[in-house]
């Protein structure tokens, strides 16, 4: 039996296009929105829905976290100290590069729920960073996965690239799976048909 979390998966599914260091290509901060209002308020509501209050860390962040209610506490780890500051949200920043170390420095069963907006494409370890939040996740903690159909397409992985929108629901729902530690992920549209951008969420429970 293999011991590859990936096997199955086509060679270079998750290589990208640009394989510059990540530091180099998020190096000028963005404090833009990377999805239309109505996907947004999706995502707040979604975490507003899950019940999110205590402490929790979103993935992958920026300057917004998109909360409606922001929790008592919110780690936000990116790639931007520009951006991480700018976040009124957040109660605590970690710069880290998830794509150079997939480890996330805090200790386990920290939090009450991770969060990753619009950035699971990114990933080219995604596997090891899941089963990272499922450690710093306590019993009963919440995962959070959104996403559309917008990427930076030199940065986003070739099989995410590759494959089509509805697709990408079950495609983060097995690498949930494999990450272990995770209940039966559940896949949903966020948004309803029709113009603008369109918001998917995977989520489990630890």
């Amino acid at each position: 039996m293999s011991t590859d979390p990936y096997a199955g998966f086509p060679p270079g599914f998750f290589e990208r296009d640009d394989d510059r260091p990540d530091d180099v290509f998020y190096a000028p901060p963005r404090l833009v929105t990377h999805i239309d209002d109505r996907a947004t308020a999706a995502v707040g509501a979604l975490y507003t829905e899950l019940g999110i209050t205590g402490r929790a860390l979103d993935l992958m962040s920026s300057w917004v976290s998109h909360f409606e209610q922001p929790p008592a506490e919110l780690v936000v780890l990116g790639m931007n100290a520009e951006e991480l500051a700018a976040n009124p949200a957040a109660t605590e920043r970690i710069v880290h590069d998830l794509n150079a170390d997939p480890r996330i420095l805090l200790p386990d069963a920290d939090v009450d729920a991770v969060v990753c907006c619009v950035s699971i494409d990114y990933l080219t370890r995604p596997i090891e960073v899941l089963t990272e939040a499922a450690r710093v996740l306590r019993p009963g903690g919440v995962l959070a996965i959104t996403f559309s159909n917008r990427c930076f397409p030199t940065k986003a992985v070739r099989g995410w690239l590759a494959t089509s929108d509805e697709q990408h629901g079950p495609l983060v729902a097995e690498l949930v799976r494999r990450a272990g530690g995770f209940a039966e992920p559940r896949v949903e549209r966020r948004t309803p048909p029709g113009p603008g951008d369109p918001l998917w969420a995977v989520t489990a429970v630890r």
